[in-house]
């Protein structure tokens, strides 16, 4: 895993420039560094390399295809690397190949084949940008699920690109403005869904895309080469046949297949362990496929209501991993928190982050490569939100839309609206699909919309919004498919490649694979949930490793008391230092009185609201990184 970097048309120092892009992300990439400028002074490549398959020089970028005629910056690994390599040599493409590297393998397959149909072919998660001389464009792709990030956008009247967002802002000439826009889904959802970023001009390329740029002109053309919505709608129009017990053997063998492909690596290696169905599905399928005993990791909290670890260290004992538990205190997390701003590059508020990212620092210590579970509870029905939409939908959704919709806005303009519960049933009633019930289940409190000052910006439209909420037959494959949209990609993905990369870690995610989204969209929901619980298929695989009694716990979650630590005063301090009503007011983005609200119903009311979370994210954003 690395970092790309590059500029296009771009009329000031580029080397200079591409340099301080590659200094920013040194995290990304602490073993190696590389640019290209091509001869016509017109493009600019940039790279951090975190050494994983073929440590030598030969796996350095930006790397140059045999031919000549193409140069790649890559960030991410392709699993099957292999196959693509015995198949170039098969048809006579390559006779033979320098290094090892999966970049070597990857930029000569795009070179014989095509971006496309070699994206098609690979398995893997990853971020590229192929410059082609001969045509003079730059192609860009990222991967199906949106593992690996990929930033673009105009700085200056150039093209600019790269792997961590904060590398567009040390460009010569930088002046992008805040994308108030796209506060209101701040503020709802805690993150910035793609297309979207904080800063006008830029955006994130959307996963399963491929973008190209006329190196002359600038002009762009996307087109997508992978579609989950497409692979939902397939699966479920095309179900599994076979019975729950084969359904669990064939996702076994699946899993096994994905997991050997990602333990591959010339360097140390392990995986996250909770107390988790997920990532104990993980290690226990690495550890019946791996020649020796797998390396294992946890973090233990102080608070023993979010604590697994010793549940944790009773599954890796079972499976004979060779486990590692270290115990964060309060202080160590709290120290995170001025780091958050400069690891995400743009505001962000997951507060798991903060527990992510010391599991990650931790592992760092001792492998250089960490697989996870991720993947596990939108993939197969694990959150408890997707039974709620049923219960709830099932209720209203026997009503007609043109009975429903009126009814709801008397409601909402009633007194039976003022209390949450009221105004949560209000909104529900006016639900088009199970689809809006699971969105609306993000926007039950008014004040929401009123926290980011409009001054003439509207808020603008995303997948939650956007998507069809009756595409899908079954109302929790609905909330399925919009959380692996949204949800999974631009929350879960962003805050694992962050923080890990803040030290320099590579994550893999194995239930990402290719053939398992395809076999996983295709069961029914009965293999999935019974009654409230869900992860049906998953946990009749981990069941053949790991005894029932040992997982079948209530789930603590990976999370801090941040409703806690503000009453704390130290961290109050600071909470109120960037909540300061003057400075608001002198912002000018955020409005004063409603921030005020929020925070002294918390402080003097004893009403904490996720947003105070997410508004101080922000605010420390704007002064860490935006006004810098």
């Amino acid at each position: 895993m690395c970092g790309i970097a590059g500029l296009i048309g771009f009329r000031g120092d580029l080397k200079e420039n591409i340099g301080k892009m590659n200094h920013r992300m040194l995290h990304r990439g602490p073993d190696d560094e590389g640019i290209y400028i091509s001869e016509n002074g017109k493009v600019a490549l940039g790279h951090r390399r975190l050494s994983i398959v073929d440590l030598s020089k030969k796996g350095a970028q930006p790397m140059m295809s045999h031919s000549g005629r193409k140069v790649i910056a890559y960030n991410g690994e392709i699993y099957n690397a292999s196959v693509v390599k015995d198949k170039l040599i098969a048809e006579g493409k390559v006779t033979e190949f320098n290094g090892s590297s999966d970049t070597e393998i990857l930029i000569e397959s795009i070179d014989a084949y095509g971006m496309e149909e070699t994206l098609k072919m690979c398995k893997g998660m990853f971020g590229i940008a192929v410059y082609d001389m001969d045509k003079n464009t730059v192609t860009f792709a990222r991967d199906r699920v949106g593992e690996k990030p990929l930033y673009y956008g105009n700085v200056g009247g150039a093209f600019a690109f790269a792997s961590d967002i904060g590398c567009l802002r040390v460009i010569e000439g930088f002046d992008n403005e805040i994308n108030t826009e796209v506060l209101d889904i701040y503020f709802t959802e805690g993150y910035i869904p793609a297309p979207y970023t904080i800063y006008k001009g830029i955006y994130k390329l959307e996963a399963g895309c491929i973008m190209t740029v006329n190196v002359d002109d600038l002009s762009s053309e996307t087109k997508s080469y992978f579609s989950m919505t497409e692979t939902a709608v397939k699966g479920q129009s095309n179900l599994f046949k076979g019975s729950k017990e084969e359904a669990a053997e064939e996702l076994e063998r699946l899993l096994k297949e994905s997991i050997k492909g990602q333990m591959v690596a010339d360097v140390p290696l392990g995986a996250f362990l909770s107390a988790g169905i997920d990532s104990s599905t993980i290690v226990a399928l690495m550890q019946s496929v791996a020649p020796g005993k797998v390396r294992t990791f946890t973090v233990g909290m102080e608070d023993k209501k979010f604590n697994e670890a010793e549940q944790a260290g009773e599954i890796a004992r079972h499976l004979g991993t060779i486990h590692t538990e270290e115990y964060i205190t309060e202080k160590d997390a709290k120290e995170v928190i001025p780091q958050l701003s400069f690891m995400f590059g743009e505001p962000f508020a997951d507060s798991s982050q903060i527990p992510t990212y010391l599991v990650s620092k931790m592992t760092r210590k001792h492998v250089t490569v960490s697989l996870s579970g991720d993947g596990g509870d939108e993939l197969f029905a694990g959150y408890r939100s997707y039974e709620s939409v049923e219960r709830v939908w099932g209720k209203v959704g026997k009503l007609p839309y043109f009975i429903r919709k009126p009814a709801s806005v008397l409601m909402l303009n009633s007194p039976y609206s003022k209390s949450v519960a009221g105004m949560a049933k209000s909104m529900y009633m006016g639900a088009k699909g199970p689809g809006d019930v699971h969105r609306l289940e993000h926007e039950g409190d008014p004040i929401v919309k009123k926290i980011a000052l409009k001054n003439g910006a509207k808020s603008l439209s995303y997948k939650y919004t956007e998507m069809d909420t009756n595409l899908l037959a079954d109302p929790c494959h609905n909330a399925m498919l919009m959380d692996m949209l949204v949800y999974h990609p631009d929350d879960i993905l962003v805050k694992v490649d962050r923080t890990a990369m803040a030290v320099s870690l590579e994550t893999r995610v194995p239930m990402l694979d290719r053939d398992i989204l395809e076999f996983a969209w295709s069961l029914p929901r009965n293999y999935l949930r019974e009654g409230n619980v869900g992860k049906q298929v998953l946990r009749n695989v981990l069941y053949k490793y790991v005894p029932k009694e040992m997982v079948n716990r209530p789930k603590k979650g990976f999370s801090i008391p941040i409703d806690k630590w503000l009453l704390d005063d130290k961290i109050r301090q600071w909470a109120e230092a960037l909540l300061d009503k003057n400075k608001i007011r002198q912002q000018g983005i955020l409005d004063p009185d409603v921030v005020e609200k929020i925070w002294t119903d918390f402080t003097q009311r004893g009403i904490y609201r996720i947003q105070i979370w997410y508004i101080l994210m922000f605010q420390q954003w704007y002064e860490k990184e935006y006004m810098i």
